[in-house]
């Protein structure tokens, strides 16, 4: 099936604020936007009073540079306490509840898409241009996200929560784009982003493991805990729930004789259920806070289903369920399958929908 992704126009999108977070990606969006002729004003949020991987000081002024270098304004809206609510505290709540979140989601759907791009209208934009690498589609009467050409740097994942709301004031200029392109054109434009950093890290967790960052910032933290194998036999101590994820097999300190991996966290009895790996595989998902791009597709529907980052989307089918929550199963057994994570469905390279695992 071929897929119709939307167009860049200048005549049509009015005034655009680029969200820049001082990386090359975000500069290259808005240079490449600039020179088609659209009008432009760099915005960039400040996340978080502290040290961040992404929109630092340094970060910040790199942003303001690039603007004063390509003859545009720039704002920079404080989204400080929208991110620790909406981001920061589910992220540790969710890891102390012995689940392992996508706060990359949250912070797309509420921040970067949310708060940000309520700012930026206030400031006069129509739309909210990023450098993700995603596509757009219209289909059916909505509009639809499509994976980026560069499969190694595709997004569209992150972005599925997207409402249709915030999908009508959105543009992704690299979504046609090889990574290797919009290098070239950094270096061309001769942008000032070309020497940044470009961090794959949760922008907020700048000391050591995501474990140790909620271990120096909650104290609700119930501390060790036993590792057991499936009868319940102790064969270890860990150091909390929140340090481990589903489908761990490095850092346990525990051996067997053979490779074993997490394939439980029970955070309501403080302790880690670990077992071979053929035990972490699983045909079946439940999910919760389903939500489609247009209409629900039929039950028995045949989709492409990811259910991480990092997952390579596998052939499923849905299951009818009650209100925003669904089963699906797929063809062949997935490794690891984890509460707390997304899962996002695709017909072929088109998103159609996605919900929590529970």
């Amino acid at each position: 099936m071929t897929i119709e992704t939307i167009a860049l126009d200048p005549n049509t999108s009015g005034v655009v604020a680029v969200g820049m977070s001082g990386g090359v990606d975000s500069a290259v969006a808005t240079a490449l936007l600039v020179k088609q002729g659209y009008r432009v004003f760099g915005v960039t949020a400040k996340m978080t009073q502290e040290y961040s991987r992404c929109c630092a000081d340094e970060d910040v002024l790199r942003a303001a540079t690039m603007c004063a270098q390509l003859g545009i304004a720039h704002h920079v809206v404080d989204v400080c306490d929208g991110f620790q609510s909406s981001v920061i505290d589910p992220f540790m709540t969710s890891y102390l509840a012995g689940k392992t979140p996508s706060p990359c989601v949250d912070c797309n759907r509420e921040i970067k898409f949310g708060i940000l791009l309520e700012r930026a209208m206030e400031l006069g934009a129509d739309t909210v241009a990023t450098g993700h690498y995603v596509r757009l589609s219209e289909y059916e009467g909505s509009r639809q996200l499509v994976r980026g050409v560069d499969r190694t740097k595709d997004q569209s994942y992150f972005l599925s929560r997207l409402t249709q709301e915030q999908l009508k004031h959105v543009l992704f200029p690299l979504g046609e784009m090889q990574k290797r392109e919009v290098s070239q054109l950094a270096a061309d434009f001769d942008l000032e982003a070309r020497k940044s950093r470009e961090s794959q890290e949760l922008c907020f967790v700048t000391e050591g493991t995501h474990g140790e960052w909620i271990d120096l910032r909650s104290l609700e933290t119930q501390g060790p805990g036993d590792i057991v194998d499936v009868e319940g036999n102790i064969l270890g101590q860990h150091r909390g729930v929140h340090h481990y994820t589903i489908g761990q097999r490095k850092g346990l300190g525990v051996a067997v004789g053979h490779p074993i991996f997490i394939i439980k966290i029970d955070a309501e009895h403080n302790r880690i259920v670990v077992g071979e790996r053929e035990l972490s595989m699983s045909r079946d998902v439940r999910l919760r806070d389903v939500q489609w791009s247009s209409k629900q597709p039929q039950c028995g529907m045949s989709l492409l289903c990811q259910v991480r980052y990092n997952h390579r989307a596998a052939p499923c089918q849905i299951s009818e369920g009650e209100g925003s929550s669904l089963s699906a199963t797929f063809d062949e057994p997935q490794f690891a399958i984890t509460p707390g994570q997304l899962a996002v469905f695709y017909d072929e390279d088109r998103i159609v929908g996605s919900g929590w695992i529970c």
